[in-house]
């Protein structure tokens, strides 16, 4: 059997798996299919990813259930004021053996996991949200000097309330920066809220089963990288990027007169890595023009920012970032 047909088969069996942990989520996270979807693909990328929405509509839940499905340890941190660097990270205590002899012993902290919750991340002072920039970009923590490495995968999946700002520390570029994706969980239809009503008011609830383990994930990790990404595709994710710097030649007047500052090299790479996952969850062996359009927002909204005049006019990021997408992909499609 050839090289690519081995590909094919690999990637086959593993958006059947896929399938298979997409239905055990919903078992106990009904409806939102996009964000189920947005949350897996963080997941099988590699990355983390930041959940924003209003308290109430399963950002915990849903966390909990992946920990579930992907045979995952998981462990939860509510963010607070108060909170400490050595609350997330651990510490060294000093120990007193039955010899008399004493000597310092590391306790890990609750980052020591494979998916961490972080709950509320921007109630957190910067001194503590800091504490995760090491971890986040290179899975490893430094404590009294000495590197130790959080081991494989690791995943950060951070909640926050859009909202209530009083008391809470906006998160800064470079922290944001380190989320593969933004995923934006909005209030269910009527429909699906009916249906959660009826699932969890109950005496019982259904309970989610693990379809993935460490080992399977780690693969499913490695199987991503080598999909097969058109060179069409790898054209308009560079088109993407550098459309939405004001600095670069050629952009419309509109970013100019309108975005800040635009997303960097590490947006490309979370593009390229996204839209192969987005097409696994299709079911598809590569991905396509419309992957980077539906990518575009989740990837992009974090790593940019309207300038004050656009915000007093009260422009939209994701319509800015919808419109100039679509408009790439129409332009490639001409040519």
């Amino acid at each position: 059997m050839s090289e690519p047909a081995d590909l094919v088969a690999e990637i086959e069996a593993l958006e059947d798996k896929l399938r298979e942990a997409k239905t055990s989520i919903t078992r106990r996270f009904i409806g939102q299919e996009r964000v189920v979807d947005l949350t897996l693909a963080a997941l099988l990328c590699g990355g983390h990813a930041l959940l924003i929405g209003l308290p109430g509509l399963g950002k915990t839940r849903l966390v909990e259930t992946l920990s579930t499905v992907m045979g995952l340890k998981g462990n939860r941190i509510q963010f607070t004021p108060d909170l400490m660097p050595a609350d997330i990270l651990g510490s060294e205590v000093l120990d007193t053996a039955e010899d008399g002899t004493r000597a310092f012993r590391f306790i890990p902290g609750p980052i020591f996991c494979q998916l961490l919750m972080a709950d509320e991340i921007n109630r957190a002072s910067p001194r503590t949200q800091s504490a995760l920039l090491q971890a986040m970009q290179e899975k490893t923590v430094t404590v009294a000097g000495e590197d130790r490495s959080l081991g494989q995968p690791f995943h950060v999946l951070a909640t926050q309330n859009p909202i209530e700002q009083e008391g809470t520390y906006p998160l800064p570029e470079a922290q944001l920066d380190r989320f593969l994706v933004q995923i934006d969980v909005a209030y269910p239809d009527r429909d699906t809220e009916r249906s959660i009503l009826l699932a969890t008011t109950g005496v019982e609830e259904a309970e989610a089963a693990e379809v993935f383990t460490q080992a399977d994930l780690l693969a499913a990790q490695v199987l991503l990288r080598r999909m097969p990404v058109g060179e069409s595709v790898v054209e308009l994710i560079l088109d993407l990027v550098r459309a939405f710097r004001p600095e670069e030649a050629g952009v419309s007047d509109r970013v100019r007169e309108t975005v800040a500052w635009g997303p960097g090299p590490r947006a490309a790479q979370a593009l390229m890595l996204t839209v192969r996952a987005r097409a696994l969850l299709e079911g598809r062996l590569a991905p396509n023009a419309e992957d980077v359009v539906a990518m575009a927002r989740p990837v992009l909204s974090h790593r940019m920012a309207l300038n004050f005049a656009a915000r007093a006019r009260g422009d939209s990021l994701a319509d800015l970032i919808e419109t100039t997408a679509r408009g790439l992909t129409r332009s490639e499609e001409a040519a």
